[in-house]
């Protein structure tokens, strides 16, 4: 009786510990599950981040402005560029005799909000041209460029003109005021 009364309680002791290893087994499952999940969520928030980084790269092209001359003045967030001015963006390139830059500070660093170009200012992108005694580039809320003082846009052997040309950058699209078009029609090649 005593050798039952052993064995039922060597057997009792072995299953104890049978339990207690599933129940270790099973929190250290339920411990991996929850790492994976983790491992799992950062991750995406990690490829999320990484495709909106991507994204915002896209989106904010540098410009790059040189010229004879620059007056800095930071108190006012302005900058004076003189003589031969080139401002690139991009495929779009700006040329003027005088651009004055407003910028913004931010922990990012400098945000151009306005260029003013004055004296022959002349688009170049693509096979586009537009030309005009000022311009004026807008970053916010639409990224756009207004043009006056006797504007005129041309591609190929097409010309507009105006008394103002609103050329909004991201849709590649134009609004003319006063238009007047010379449109050329090509003849097909045989």
């Amino acid at each position: 009786m005593e050798n039952r009364t052993n064995i039922r309680r060597k057997v009792f002791n072995i299953k104890k510990r049978l339990i207690k290893q599933e129940s270790r087994f099973v929190k250290f499952s339920s411990y991996c599950v929850i790492a994976i999940t983790a491992i799992f969520m950062i991750n995406c928030l990690q490829l999320t981040s990484l495709s909106f980084a991507q994204e915002k790269k896209v989106q904010k092209e540098p410009i790059v402005i040189t010229s004879d001359r620059l007056t800095a003045d930071n108190k006012a967030k302005t900058a004076l560029f003189e003589g031969s001015v080139v401002a690139k963006k991009g495929n779009i390139t700006m040329f003027a005799d005088v651009m004055k830059v407003y910028y913004s500070e931010d922990k990012d660093g400098s945000n151009v909000k306005k260029i003013e170009a004055e004296g022959n200012v002349k688009l170049i992108r693509e096979n586009r041209v537009v030309t005009s005694r000022f311009a004026t580039y807008f970053s916010e809320p639409e990224e756009k460029i207004v043009f006056t003082g006797e504007p005129m846009a041309s591609e190929e052997q097409n010309v507009v003109t105006g008394t103002k040309m609103i050329y909004f950058v991201k849709d590649d699209r134009s609004i003319v005021e006063n238009s007047k078009v010379l449109l050329i029609e090509r003849k097909d090649e045989k």
